[in-house]
């Protein structure tokens, strides 16, 4: 059993010191004791443990910094969603891989120790099936082990245009699949999650690309892992789903579906305050991507009200125009601000808005991801993550105060370790495969920009 010793350590009873963690052989926590010394065990400064990652479209970090020169007219989300349409037209199996082994490596390293991966390019360069119909959910399943990151694989269906039911356009061939189809797809998945921690779940792309009737029909033969789905991300889709059906998304979606915890709705971002607290009392997590939501203008999520409706959340960097977990803690709180015009809004009166940003993502990043992690617990995945108290930003912190500076100061800078279902992938804040996955990225990007 490997033993790690922490100087502070973030428990389920609060912060604790000298607390020894024993990681078993299956890559759960099999023991935690406080006030303790055990001169075998690796030391550590500060032990938390790890978010989950609940948004993720690994191809897109490829497309990071290409898409912020403006066009002729006005620039949003779907400008830069003909931009990405242009560019999965070229991205080959290998390319995929390459970019998700990046990509994995600067989320490990900046405090992530899972990831939810929302795939929905499918199909070859052409629109034609693989021989493998999962051969792109093989791809980004193989990044994963290479990585180490914890994965929960959300194979997505895309059928559709718009509300309604409106045929494809011909940027996204790569994507479709028709329910019988899909389900063949996500069952081939099934064979390339070959860890014990690996967990397989199902999404719907949003309601503007599926109609009620194939979404029956995927929930009838998924019955097993997280159910997530974009929603109401952005104004125009609202005003179409309120064409399509006189109700909008999330009110059409509560109101047709029965939506429970298993569930994820991502964005969310524009809700009534009936809605939003429809949302919190589903059980459902909320899946915020503060950073893409902010590079593609999408608006800010009334987060003061559904905090106060006891909603719970948690973060994804769904595009990955930046790849750093407290950075979208830090910007979630930022856009509350901004929003409101006053501070610490995501946090109860008296209370550290670094702890309570950073014990909601934990706990609805788990339950999102539907991952046995979000606390240094027995019996868990050891998905921890160690900070460095030699980080000038940390020195003299104690406490909740340790939290605040990291997310709003520090940043990645700050993380030492990380473990993820005990796997330890981090060490002195570089990925232990960096240098060698790097290769493959620049490889493929070489390519993919001549």
């Amino acid at each position: 059993m490997r033993k790690l010793l922490a100087e502070i350590a973030l428990t389920p009873d609060g912060w604790q010191r000298d607390v020894l963690v024993g990681i078993g052989a299956d890559g759960r926590i099999a023991s935690v004791v406080p006030e303790t010394q055990d001169h075998d065990a690796e030391c550590v400064d500060i032990l938390l443990p790890a978010l989950c990652n609940l948004h993720s479209h690994a191809f897109q970090r490829a497309m990071a910094g290409l898409t912020q020169r403006r066009g002729t007219g006005d620039d949003d989300f779907w400008s830069w969603r003909e931009a990405m349409y242009g560019f999965v037209r070229a991205l080959t199996p290998e390319d995929v891989e390459a970019i998700a082994a990046q990509l994995h490596v600067e989320l490990l390293e900046s405090g992530f120790a899972a990831i939810a991966e929302f795939h929905y390019l499918h199909h070859d360069l052409d629109g034609a099936v693989h021989t493998d119909p999962a051969e792109m959910s093989g791809r980004v399943a193989a990044a994963a082990a290479t990585s180490g990151i914890g994965l929960t694989h959300l194979p997505v269906l895309y059928a559709h245009s718009d509300f309604g039911g409106k045929p494809p356009g011909e940027g996204q061939k790569r994507f479709l699949n028709d329910p019988d189809g899909f389900l063949r797809l996500r069952e081939c998945a099934r064979a390339h999650l070959t860890r014990d921690d690996d967990g397989l779940g199902v999404a719907f792309h949003s309601l503007r690309a599926v109609t009620p009737d194939q979404m029956t029909a995927v929930l009838a033969g998924a019955s097993d892992g997280p159910v997530h789905i974009h929603i109401a991300e952005q104004v125009r889709e609202v005003e179409a789903c309120l064409d399509w059906s006189g109700q909008s998304p999330v009110d059409w979606l509560l109101s047709h579906v029965d939506v429970d915890e298993r569930w994820c709705l991502v964005h969310a971002t524009h809700m009534t305050a009936e809605e939003t607290a429809r949302l919190a009392r589903s059980g459902a997590v909320a899946g915020l991507c503060p950073t893409t939501e902010a590079d593609l203008g999408d608006g800010i999520f009334p987060g003061h009200t559904y905090r106060e409706a006891g909603g719970r959340w948690g973060v994804g960097t769904d595009s990955h125009i930046r790849a750093d977990a407290v950075g979208e803690l830090c910007l979630l709180e930022w856009s509350q601000r901004l929003g409101e015009r006053r501070r610490n809004v995501m946090a109860e009166p008296g209370q550290s808005t670094g702890r309570h940003l950073y014990d909601s993502a934990l706990s609805g990043g788990a339950q999102a991801l539907g991952r046995a992690s979000g606390g240094i617990k027995t019996g868990l995945w050891a998905d921890l993550v160690a900070l460095d108290t030699q980080h000038p930003l940390l020195s003299g912190q104690s406490g909740d105060a340790i939290l605040d500076a990291w997310i709003f100061s520090g940043g990645r800078a700050c993380v030492s370790d990380v473990w993820s279902a005990g796997r330890h992938v981090v060490r002195d804040g570089r990925h232990i495969r960096r240098d060698e996955i790097a290769r493959g990225y620049r490889g493929a990007m070489t390519r993919l920009m001549a």
